[in-house]
């Protein structure tokens, strides 16, 4: 189907793995991909072969300054014949770390924030143990060079099955490190909750509070979110998540879509969204309309330890020449997604509806095909 970019505000006056993020089958027989009216059928081909390796379904949001499109393949739920659209609701997973940077970046244009100053200078006493806040700057937990361990093992829940920030950090300084600050990149969910703690402590609010005053609401988001404590449902129209997989033509699927207390993610990856929010996202921070252009440029400096990934944006060649920018994100709900934009406008943004997926054709070259459509 197709329809028209979604309209952003002007931009915000003040404040506002390697090259992919290092996350990653067996569903349903092919359902009938919709159609759309414009000739995308190599990318829909794509599309279809990257479902029939993924989940029950997938599906393709893409366009331009000038207009958008969305190819769907197999369905959006088991045992019905529901194409996914652009409007479908899921959890972004570490797509939320572009968000939790960027408000991050904000306070670095606000004078509240150094990116090369160490964590402990704003979080004394919090990264500890194992690790010394003294010597992990800002920019290294943001470009996971920081060397904190990699996933929240032992945290306690709180009584009511939720988990709080403070915890789940502090659970993780006794874990061993994955190298000396600096020294390698190692893709670290516990370095993102930190730089949540951080956003806590300057702005003196929740991080889902600050993402939603700083960014989502400016921006006109009305789709995404980010999730209050043992909240576990997605907006209608949502799309679920499955994890399982098919063999041969035999499959098995089990709805997680609310089975994860995404409090145990939170700055790290408990967003939700849509295919149509994810691109006007993050086409808005490569316009200029979330952080300033220094802020930007700072987010697209690639690691020394890796040429693909900046802070929380992945540099992704095309095969049609340049470069794009964007993220993935990978959640136990059952949901895998990754959004890709130009600076010259164009977008793209996928979804599969499970979190296991090792395709060929990759996520990356559904997107590479949709961005490069028309292009030599």
């Amino acid at each position: 189907m197709t329809g028209t970019p979604r309209r952003r505000p002007a931009a915000l006056t003040t404040a506002l793995t390697a090259a992919v993020a290092l996350a990653a089958t067996l569903g349903l027989t092919p359902a009938t991909a919709t159609a759309a009216p414009q000739d995308h059928t190599a990318t829909q081909a794509l599309l279809d072969r990257f479902r029939s390796q993924a989940g029950p379904g997938a599906a393709l949001h893409a366009g331009d300054r000038t207009g958008a499109w969305t190819l769907s393949s197999g369905t959006g739920a088991v045992n019905q014949n529901r194409p996914i659209t652009a409007a479908d609701h899921f959890r972004t997973g570490s797509q939320t770390k572009t968000f939790t940077a960027a408000v991050v970046l904000q306070l670095v244009d606000e004078g509240s924030v150094e990116l090369d100053a160490p964590i402990g200078r704003y979080l004394p006493g919090v990264v500890t143990g194992n690790y010394d806040g003294n010597a992990i700057t800002v920019r290294q937990l943001l470009q996971h060079t920081s060397g904190l361990v990699r996933d929240v093992r032992d945290a306690a829940a709180n009584p009511d099955g939720s988990y709080s920030l403070a915890e789940l950090v502090r659970s993780a300084m006794d874990e061993p490190a994955q190298f000396p600050p600096g020294t390698g990149q190692g893709y670290s969910n516990v370095a993102y909750l930190v730089l949540g703690l951080l956003v806590e402590r300057v702005t003196g609010r929740q991080v889902g509070t600050a993402i939603t005053e700083r960014v989502i609401t400016p921006l006109g988001l009305a789709d995404t979110s980010f999730p209050a404590p043992r909240a576990r449902t997605l907006a209608d129209p949502y799309l679920p998540g499955y994890v399982g997989g098919r063999l041969g033509p035999f499959f098995f699927w089990l709805d997680q879509t609310t089975a994860v207390e995404l409090s145990f993610w939170s700055s790290a990856g408990a967003m939700a969204s849509t295919l149509e929010d994810t691109a006007a996202f993050y086409r808005a921070l490569l316009d200029g309309e979330v952080v300033s252009a220094a802020a930007l440029a700072e987010m697209r400096r690639t690691s020394p330890r890796s040429e693909n990934y900046g802070l929380a944006l992945s540099r992704v060649p095309l095969s049609c020449g340049g470069v794009a920018w964007g993220h993935n994100g990978i959640l136990a709900t059952g949901h895998n997604s990754m959004t890709l934009v130009t600076d010259d406008g164009r977008f793209a943004s996928l979804v599969t509806n499970t979190n296991l997926v090792n395709a060929t054709p990759s996520a990356v070259d559904v997107l590479d095909s949709a961005l490069c459509e028309g292009r030599s």
